[in-house]
């Protein structure tokens, strides 16, 4: 099949998506090398790409177009079986240990072939209220939905799925997938993914349910699974929202009628010549003018006025509710009763729940609360102090104090309640630059997540404190000095930093401050449309270099070609400039025959390099 129709293929397959329409012929165009080739693009430069599964030598490292043909013949031919998953633990915020099922390069790369197709098929028909593992959108983008349009809600609703990733279950989903595909091959090919097992202290488990967390197609299985919630949502949503806008307080309305029996009195007044009667009229209107700013023009409690707001990010979501606490718990019970009906998920009692909206819930690590009575307060604009009416029920997101400890406990810069920074040990025999390296990098990391605060600065300047220690401590134990004399010796005019040799001049890093964060703009629109350019946005010359059958370190013409990947640049030590330069830019990978290949990994490249030109 020719790349050009591959790709007029996948673009046919948006349109048909979106008319609802079941997609056939999918798996033949697992036969065409083009969606292999995009495949290895997307997987290649991911950091576990040479991360073993149960098979220590089947990693990317080594990658070859008579390898990638193998797979190809494998798997249309129906031979290709996969691998189970080694298991692995992560440790998690809160103590526990999250399970990772690590794949062997072979399937990461069968996965990945069939992830590009599945993002044909979901991707136009995902709901704009999911955000997790999509292209254009991340945890930044729910929260800012959330905080640009969740004004006035009154009840916030937090459902925790338990074990969500472990617990899907393999018939549903299959069933799910026959929705919308109407290709046999492939599902019978998605569902031996799912069978595979794991590999746990050299034993066999079977998988009867889930999908491993650590998988290329994990994430979007996932997100397939629970579009069956946002459509029930989207559902609940059409039914439960009522009205346009809420009624007038009764004290507005009041307020509003006498100042309007007044101008009505000026206006008899002036008919008559009347005129001493009315500056006492216009002070009496500007009275009851400041009488109806002290309390919300509208009725918070409306009860002919209700909306529900939803937002998701993989298996984590969260309800907004804009009426009664009763609506608020019927609510959670439907969406209790429909992921155990219909998708035989529990939810988490211990982490789920309902709360005020005022007083908050946390969602993606923010603490998400509503602030303002709609009531007149004196605040200082320009320079003047000025009566300005705080908006109703605005939604703000906060960096939660836990957040900020447990990070500083993690990384060792001191007791945030304390409020005393310690030396990190650890670091301390590195160099001042790798060391002031570390610690900016490790405080701009957080900062920049959490720059969608409504207050992150002065939330977040606590635990910057506690680092500003931390680093000038680390320092002083490093030169046996006081902190003092290490500032001292650190300041360049106003900024704090370290002068260092660069490759053309001597250059100076200084160390973060919190204002060095700019918070961006995130554009409302999403890019959904997943068509072929994928291919070209992503392709790099490596495959056009295995297609070439010249080797990039020795030169040999015509001799078959394998990827050898780097874990780090200096693995590169003893190659050319030229071959060091073309790994850089190429993500560290770099084509080479079995011969160099071999002698690489042995360390005696240079050595067959030398032995060649002298010949």
């Amino acid at each position: 099949m020719q790349p050009e129709t591959v790709e007029k293929r996948l673009g046919s397959i948006i349109d048909l998506s979106r008319q609802g329409k079941r997609i056939n012929g999918l798996f033949r165009l697992l036969a065409s090398p083009l969606l292999w080739e995009m495949a290895y693009a997307q997987i290649a430069p991911n950091k576990g790409a040479l991360t073993p599964g149960v098979d220590p030598a089947n990693t990317l490292d080594g990658f070859s177009l008579e390898r990638m043909e193998r797979i190809i013949g494998a798997v249309m031919d129906g031979s290709y079986r996969f691998s189970p998953a080694r298991r692995q633990y992560i440790p998690k915020p809160n103590g526990k240990k999250r399970p990772l099922g690590i794949p062997t390069a072979d399937d990461k790369l069968v996965q990945a072939a069939v992830k590009i197709l599945l993002d044909h098929v979901y991707e136009p028909v995902f709901s704009e209220q999911s955000h997790g593992f999509r292209r254009g959108r991340s945890c930044h983008t729910a929260l800012s939905e959330i905080r640009r349009t969740w004004h006035g809600v009154k009840w916030l609703i937090e459902v925790d799925i338990a074990g969500y990733y472990d617990n899907i279950d393999h018939d549903i989903l299959l069933a799910l997938l026959r929705k919308r595909m109407d290709d046999e091959r492939l599902i019978r090919l998605i569902g031996r993914m799912l069978k595979a097992g794991y590999l746990e202290d050299w034993r066999f488990h079977k998988t009867f349910s889930g999908t491993p967390q650590g998988g290329v197609i994990s994430p979007i299985l996932a997100n397939i699974y629970l579009h069956e919630l946002d459509g029930f949502m989207a559902e609940m949503k059409t039914g439960f929202d009522r009205g346009t806008m809420r009624r007038r307080s009764a004290h507005y309305l009041e307020c509003s009628k006498q100042i309007q029996i007044r101008r009505r009195m000026i206006e008899r007044r002036r008919a008559r010549h009347h005129e001493e009667e009315i500056p006492a009229l216009i002070e009496e209107i500007r009275e009851w003018e400041r009488r109806r700013l002290l309390a919300p023009s509208v009725d918070p409690f409306d009860p002919d006025y209700r909306r529900l707001r939803y937002c998701r990010y993989a298996d984590d979501f969260v309800i907004g509710i804009i009426g009664s606490k009763e609506e608020a718990r019927k609510v959670m019970e439907e969406v209790r009763a429909f992921l155990a009906q219909h998708l035989k998920l529990q939810v988490s009692e211990e982490k789920s729940g309902i709360s005020k909206a005022s007083e908050g819930a946390t969602f993606l690590g923010y603490g998400l609360k509503t602030y303002g009575d709609g009531r007149t307060k004196r605040m200082v604009k320009a320079g003047r102090a000025v009566t300005m009416r705080v908006p109703d029920d605005r939604m703000q997101l906060h960096v939660p104090v836990d957040r900020l400890a447990r990070f500083a406990e993690r990384q060792q810069l001191g007791n945030l309640h304390t409020n005393q920074g310690e030396a990190r040990h650890s670091v301390i025999n590195n160099s001042d630059l790798a060391i002031l390296t570390g610690y900016n990098a490790l405080m701009r990391g957080f900062a920049e997540y959490y720059k969608l605060g409504t207050l992150w600065k002065q939330e977040v300047s606590r635990l910057h404190h506690l680092w500003w220690w931390s680093l000038m401590k680390t320092l002083s134990r490093k030169h046996k000095c006081s902190v003092r004399r290490t500032a001292e010796r650190l300041r360049n005019g106003d900024r704090l930093g370290l002068w260092y040799e660069g490759r053309h001049a001597r250059r100076f890093m200084p160390m973060f401050r919190l204002k060095d964060i700019r918070p961006a703009q995130i554009s409302a629109h999403v890019d959904r449309e997943p068509t072929g350019t994928m291919y070209f946005a992503g392709r790099n010359d490596i495959i056009d270099h295995l297609r070439a059958r010249t080797c990039q370190a020795c030169g040999a013409i015509d001799v078959p070609l394998e990827v050898h990947h780097a874990r780090k640049m200096s693995d590169m030590e003893g190659t050319t400039l030229w071959t060091r330069v073309k790994a850089a830019r190429t993500r560290k990978r770099v084509v080479l025959c079995r011969e160099c290949h071999v002698a690489h990994h042995a360390g005696r490249l240079q050595a067959r390099l030398d032995r060649m030109m002298q010949a």
